[in-house]
């Protein structure tokens, strides 16, 4: 949004660039401070100093109340009267564009209201008492959530605390970060007036923690505007530099952006879609970061088309028009209307390629679609109205409550956790800087916000807060993952949880933590646990395991019994191969080897199978009466404290023997565990392998292949 386009001479709906009129009058506040200290109006009649800001509100609430815009207006400028913005303007000057700007996005008359007292309480003699008598409980709220903001002196110890002030009112009423960007914009619009150090000051405030926030709450019309005016200021050569740029694209004669819309306008009138085609020229910064990506500009790279329809389908229904009757770039589309982003955005994405080579970026919504894209939450008219029918079930988490969105409340929760304000602070910026977000789905069909490069660790905490202390893995997209694996857009994810509340998260978490939430919280136990806090990996205290384990004892005497094995070899020595340990019912084979003595092997088995390769005579083999019987299980799972005394519990408890057991050193967080068992009978076997599986942090069992113990 440029600042024609937030002070028109006649004002209206905050449109595309394309539809800014070049030119038009900048409305001039100096002659409007002037107006509201003559006192113009009288109290029947709206002053003429607020003309505009009512103009634009009607533009949106056609039918909508005036009179407490009237007098919140008279108080203003009463309460101000006598005071000037370091400009020499009246300060009056500065609620009244607050006021404007609110009201082009749409916003509803209490957030109106409460913008044009917004500096009363902090700068005059008015009270919250005398606001609350006059306006009721919602402006009064408004206006102490602003007023708690304080003017910012930017100094490097007032910020954090400021900010953190700023974000707990915003949780409460979302509106009121509203005022504040509003505010800022008006301000940045003015900032010539202040020193050049002072300017740069502001302006990195700007840009590291008010315009991440715009992003975030979807108003993009203030956000593209105080990016332009942040670069101006601190990149005041590359601005130039950009603006030249732009300034001779418009004087060129060649206008492809212009053909190809007159082309998409006959294919969807011949499709039988009513759609407005504009022109939405690209800001300052936009230009640059795609000059910084492509290097030499061409016409077309200076703007985007954008389609407006009247319903969801039809947006499809323009999609597939254009990628019929032009060549779509297949890796320029994306779906924000199917998966909504986190700060309540929706549109198709598309580029298209003419047949001569030219190549336009296509945006694709609805009229809704782009009132909220440009305006965000200010859009989305009085959001704390009763609603008019009770959320589906089965909504979307991040769009039940829009007014405050869940990143927003992972954001409050996080910031009242961090121990300082510098923390805070320094993990806000952190936080902020990561600018784009995934959807991750929940197995219940909910959605999980994360930041790009996210991991299973944050998405446990994400979802269930500290209690994700006792996370030991997790699935993804229905495959075993460890809590490091990287989470990509659309993933499904399966949090495995562990019973052990005891246990918590190691220090090597944190490399792969990228949400605050995850961070502070893993810091958090850490801190108070200052032992060595137990790692994902299984330890071995000599109280649960010795060390070092006994290896399987491969000698003669130690061979299990196998005397439920029959071979028709009359005399021969039966034993049950040790590389994968048959049990009935398993069907088996055998081989003679050296020393009359024949082994039985499941069918199948690797050493079975390569000791028919080398010629081996095969010996008819089968069970005879059920019996007592050794068998080798593979215990895989994620590392936790105390896994292995709760699994060989779960083995004792089935009355199986333990002859032999080792564990392999962890890794990437997963761990091995071989057990040699003496079963009673080899019935017992499927419920021992139920019952180990059963232990948290296992999560599969497998009979024993060892392809090595094969050799005989």
């Amino acid at each position: 949004m440029s600042a024609e386009a937030t002070n028109p001479a006649t004002p209206g709906p905050v449109t595309s660039g394309a539809q800014r009129r070049r030119g038009r009058a900048r409305l001039d506040l100096r002659r409007l401070g002037r107006a509201a200290l003559l006192g113009s109006g009288t109290r029947d009649r709206l002053p003429d100093a607020i003309g505009h800001v009512a103009e634009a509100h009607r533009s949106h609430y056609p039918d909508a109340d005036l009179e407490p815009l009237r007098r919140a207006y008279v108080l203003a400028e009463s309460s101000h009267r006598g005071q000037t913005r370091k400009s020499g303007e009246p300060y009056i000057t500065h609620p009244l564009a607050v006021t404007l700007i609110l009201a082009q996005l749409g916003a509803e008359i209490t957030t109106l209201t409460a913008s044009l007292l917004h500096d009363t309480v902090e700068d005059t003699d008015v009270t919250l008492d005398q606001v609350r008598e006059e306006f009721g409980e919602d402006v009064c709220y408004l206006v102490d959530g602003v007023t708690k903001l304080e003017k910012v002196d930017y100094g490097a110890a007032a910020e954090p605390e400021t900010f953190r002030k700023m974000l707990v009112a915003t949780g409460n009423d979302v509106r009121v970060m509203s005022i504040k960007l509003a505010d800022r914009l008006h301000n940045m619009r003015t900032l010539g007036v202040m020193r050049p150090e002072k300017q740069a000051r502001i302006a990195k405030v700007t840009r590291d923690v008010l315009i991440p926030l715009a992003e975030r709450l979807g108003v993009q019309a203030l956000k593209t505007e105080l990016e332009d005016l942040v670069f101006a200021i601190l990149h005041p050569e590359e601005c130039a530099q950009v603006k030249a740029m732009i300034a001779a694209n418009e004087e060129s004669a060649d206008d492809p952006l212009g053909d190809i819309a007159g082309e998409v306008r006959g294919v969807l009138r011949d499709a039988g879609i009513t759609a407005e085609v504009l022109i939405r020229p690209r800001h300052s910064v936009s230009v640059h970061r795609v000059h910084r990506k492509r290097g030499d500009l061409r016409a077309s790279d200076f703007g985007r088309l954008l389609v407006l329809v009247n319903e969801d389908a039809d947006c499809y229904g323009v999609l597939g028009e254009l990628h019929t009757c032009f060549t779509p770039v297949v890796s320029e589309f994306k779906d924000f209307i199917a998966v909504p982003k986190f700060n309540l955005y929706q549109s198709l994405h598309t580029a298209v390629t003419r047949s001569d080579g030219e190549v336009a970026e296509v945006l694709i919504r609805t009229h809704q679609m782009h009132q909220v894209a440009e305006a965000g939450v200010v859009a989305l008219r009085n959001p704390y109205a009763p609603p008019s029918e009770e959320p589906s079930e089965g909504a979307d988490d991040e769009r039940v409550d829009p007014t405050r969105p869940g990143w927003l409340s992972r954001l409050l929760d996080w910031q009242q956790a961090a121990p300082d304000p510098d923390t805070f602070w320094s993990t806000l910026r952190e936080d902020l800087a990561q600018d784009r977000e995934i959807a991750v789905f929940r197995p219940d069909g909910g959605t999980l916000g994360l930041p790009a490069g996210a991991s299973c660790v944050d998405a446990a905490y994400a979802q269930y807060g500290e209690d994700a202390h006792a996370c030991i893995g997790a699935r993804v997209n229905g495959r075993l993952a460890t809590l490091s694996t990287v989470l990509r857009d659309g993933d499904t994810v399966q949090l495995l949880m562990g019973q052990d509340l005891t246990s918590g998260p190691s220090r090597e978490w944190l490399d792969h933590a990228r949400t605050p939430a995850a961070r502070i919280a893993i810091r958090r136990w850490l801190t108070t646990h200052p032992t060595p806090a137990p790692t994902p990996s299984v330890q071995r205290p000599p109280q649960q395991v010795p060390a070092p384990m006994p290896k399987p004892d491969t000698s003669e005497a130690s061979r299990p019994a196998a005397a439920n094995a029959v071979v028709d070899r009359e005399g021969a020595s039966v034993r049950l191969a040790g590389c994968c340990t048959p049990v009935p019912p398993d069907e088996i084979t055998a081989f003679a080897v050296r020393g009359g003595v024949v082994t039985v092997h499941r069918v199948g088995c690797p050493g079975g199978e390569r000791m028919k390769e080398v010629g081996r005579a095969e010996v008819g083999v089968h069970w005879g009466d059920t019996a007592e019987c050794r068998v080798t299980l593979i215990a895989e799972s994620f590392g936790r404290a105390h896994l292995l005394a709760d699994l060989t519990e779960a083995i004792a408890l089935e009355g199986v023997a333990i002859i032999s057991a080792t564990v392999e050193p962890p890794t990437q967080q997963r761990v091995r565990h071989t057990y040699t068992l003496q079963l009673p009978d080899a019935a017992h076997l499927p419920g021992l392998m139920r019952a180990m599986r059963a232990v948290p942090g296992v999560y599969d069992v497998n009979r024993a292949q060892h392809p090595a113990a094969a050799a005989h």
